[in-house]
């Protein structure tokens, strides 16, 4: 996949897969695409994203309500 532009590779388990699959879908948009919004964003605030792989394992679980947000 293309991530800013950069030919890339994540690795992921394939429930994590599922679940970005899904928060792509009710997006509107693919699975790609979000991943590179949720790239983008994690680089406004963070300024980088050395272990994004950890960061799209930790979306899902935000996502599925497993981590609550901090406040």
């Amino acid at each position: 996949m293309r991530i800013a532009g950069h030919s890339t590779t994540v690795r992921l388990e394939e429930a994590f897969w599922q679940v970005l699959d899904e928060m792509a879908r009710r997006e509107g948009l693919s699975t790609s695409r979000l991943i590179s919004v949720l790239y983008e964003e994690a680089l406004e605030r963070h300024g980088a994203a050395p272990n994004f792989a950890s960061l799209l394992r930790t979306v899902c679980l935000l996502y599925r309500g497993m981590i609550p947000p901090e406040g």
